[in-house]
This record gives structure tokens, C-alpha cells and sequence, in this order.
């Protein structure tokens, strides 16, 4: 899906996603990544929700966002609470959303100034 919203200039901007592909401003990118409004981790190690660790959501506690957004792939699930207790302690908001509409929700809420990420599983093929 090929997303239309034009503010956010300087920013990391999702401009669409698909099966296998996210593009952020004027690059697509095909693995698991963490999208902030000023940085792209284009290597997050975990393929798929099932290979997601707690070291994972420790990597972005160090983002010192005020929220995460975690992409699931196609479909909504939710990650065990003992794998996101870093985000807890940290006092970091956390919602679960499937991929396309943690894409959609991260292009909001950093249009509102917001210290947002958006950790992104791919959609599966």
C-alpha cells in the first residue's frame, strides 16, 4: 500500500509497504527494521515475531522513545509481557499492531512531533 501523507520533511517518513517491503522516504528496505523520525536500524535481527528476544526491545529502549509501535507482520500478536519489560521500566508506551498499521500509526504520530519508533516485522510473502 503506497501511503500519501506529505509532512515530516527531514524526517523518516513511511512512503509504503508490501509483502516483503517497507520504503521509507526513497529507499525499500526487506528485513526486520526500527524506524524513528531521525534514524533508520535497518538490521534488526529478529525475521519473524517468533524470533523476537528481550535484548530486541532493549536495543530501542536506548532510542529513548516515548512509544513503540511493534509491527507483528500480517497478522495482530502480542509479545510476551517478560519480553517487553524493558520498555516497562523504562516507562516507554508500547502498542501492538499488525505491519501496515504500525506503518500508518508511526507516520501520525511523528507528524505530531512525537518521540516515536516503529520496530517493523516484515509482512510475509
Amino acid at each position: 500500500m503506497k501511503i500519501q501523507l506529505e509532512s515530516g520533511l527531514g524526517q523518516n517518513l513511511i512512503r509504503g509497504y508490501a509483502p516483503g517491503r517497507i520504503t521509507i522516504n526513497a529507499q525499500a528496505y526487506t528485513g526486520s527494521l526500527i524506524v524513528t523520525p531521525q534514524r533508520i536500524i535497518a538490521d534488526w535481527p529478529p525475521l519473524a515475531f517468533a524470533d523476537l528476544l528481550t535484548g530486541h526491545f532493549e536495543a530501542i529502549v536506548a532510542l529513548q522513545p516515548e512509544v513503540v509501535i511493534l509491527g507483528t507482520g500480517t497478522r495482530l500478536q502480542f509479545p510476551a509481557a517478560a519480553l517487553v519489560r524493558s520498555l516497562v521500566e523504562a516507562n516507554i508506551g508500547l502498542e501492538v499492531m499488525d505491519t501496515g498499521a504500525a506503518c500508518r500509526t508511526y507516520n501520525i504520530l511523528m507528524s505530531d512531533g512525537r518521540r516515536v519508533a516503529a520496530a517493523l516485522l516484515m509482512i510475509e510473502e
